[in-house]
């Protein structure tokens, strides 16, 4: 089971538009509840980003692989990777 905290959580919230064309989530419960059924997960830097999408076999387009709409910045050098 991941544990996700409010800086997580929060981002989450504010930018699930993203990669959803509807909210998914409203409250940090509901948040945690959908990225723990997702098994969204937690990386500290782009260097974890871009080996986690290689692991995974995700394509993350042309550009930066922060710019993906999977990948969620969290803010304090932390990214949120949510699979829609």
């Amino acid at each position: 089971m991941h544990e996700y905290d409010d800086a997580v959580l929060k981002c989450f919230l504010e930018n699930q538009g993203q990669l959803f064309p509807e909210d998914v989530a409203s409250t940090m419960e509901e948040a945690e509840a959908f990225l723990e059924d997702c098994m969204a997960v937690v990386v500290d830097s782009p260097e974890e980003v871009e080996d986690y999408l290689d692991e995974e076999g995700l394509d993350p387009g042309e550009g930066d692989v922060l710019d993906a709409a999977e990948v969620f910045d969290v803010g304090d050098g932390r990214y949120l990777i949510v699979e829609g």
